[in-house]
């Protein structure tokens, strides 16, 4: 078994599909659009097999992002070293994006940082 792909609700969908394909090379397949619901969605593809879809639609309810809430945390993407996921955070920061955690080495000994996407979900940038 394995997980085919993970979906978030996004209020700005092209804008959320832009940040993915600017800073995680995300692959954009053709918008789907649901007349009857108004439903709108991308499925993004990365190296590998698992992809995000983004969806939004007219009746979307938006509410302040919390930490520790139950459900999804956050999205873990790997940059496959250090000095990329140095890279990577300084440069979303410098472009006016939230660093939730600077790269650091965990208690468990992962490398990471936090940052907050154009939603305001939380992305893990890993080694």
């Amino acid at each position: 078994m394995k997980i085919n792909h993970i979906s978030i609700y996004v209020s700005d969908l092209d804008a959320s599909r832009a940040f993915y394909e600017k800073y995680f090379g995300a692959k954009s397949g053709n918008k789907y659009h649901n007349i009857k619901t108004g439903l709108q969605t991308y499925f993004l593809s990365f190296d590998g097999d698992v992809r995000l879809e983004l969806m939004s639609r007219p009746d979307l309810i938006s509410d302040d992002k919390k930490e520790f809430l139950t459900g999804l945390t956050h999205l873990a993407f790997s940059t496959g070293s250090k000095e990329k996921v140095d890279a990577l955070t300084a440069q979303l920061e410098a472009d006016g994006y939230t660093v939730a955690g600077q790269p650091r080495t965990t208690g468990d000994g992962y490398y990471e940082s936090v940052i907050l996407d154009n939603e305001g979900n939380r992305i893990e940038i890993t080694v």
